[in-house]
């Protein structure tokens, strides 16, 4: 059983250190992240230095959760942590196709449902989740919260106005039919 949960803790890991990598890259390949970043290893064609800084970061943070605490509380307090952030990331992409899409939410029936009324209530249900998991979460938890969301938004900001990174001259909606 431990090496069954030692292997799952190992994958999950090098998972979260590709996809993570691979968003870092993303990102700053369109210069909303420093552009060093959106390198790739000529020899591994991966990003490696994006690689190296999730992985660096995870580690630490691990570290921090696991010296503050129980390692029990530290992976309960992760779960959770990262269960709000993702709702919260699913309600700002229901949010985001909503107002991508506003011309054609009208346009027909279908779309109405698809692009309109499924991704509001979507996004509905999770803001109670997130709502209900905020008042019962512990003062760690918020302040895990809330920094990371204050990290979200300095680096929105420093991509925005230092990085002046064209993504944020994409247009806001989709072409009309």
């Amino acid at each position: 059983m431990a090496l069954a949960l030692a292997l799952s803790v190992i994958a999950s890991t090098g998972v979260s250190i590709v996809i993570l990598a691979r968003m870092i890259y993303g990102m700053a390949s369109h210069r909303v992240l420093p552009s060093i970043l959106g390198n790739v290893s000529p020899r591994f064609a991966t990003p490696a230095i994006a690689s190296v800084v999730v992985g660096v970061v995870l580690v630490a943070v691990t570290w921090i959760y696991l010296l503050s605490g129980s390692i029990a509380n530290a992976f309960t307090q992760l779960i959770d942590v990262t269960g709000v952030l993702y709702a919260s990331f699913y309600i700002l992409t229901a949010f985001s196709a909503i107002v991508y899409y506003r011309r054609r939410i009208f346009s027909n029936a279908w779309d109405a449902v698809l692009v309109g009324i499924l991704p509001l209530a979507a996004a509905g249900f999770l803001v109670w989740i997130v709502i209900r998991s905020w008042q019962n979460a512990p003062g760690s938890q918020r302040w895990s919260l809330f920094g990371i969301v204050m990290a979200g938004v300095a680096l929105m900001l420093v991509a925005r106005y230092i990085l002046r990174s064209p993504f944020f001259r994409i247009p806001r909606e989709s072409a009309p039919r």
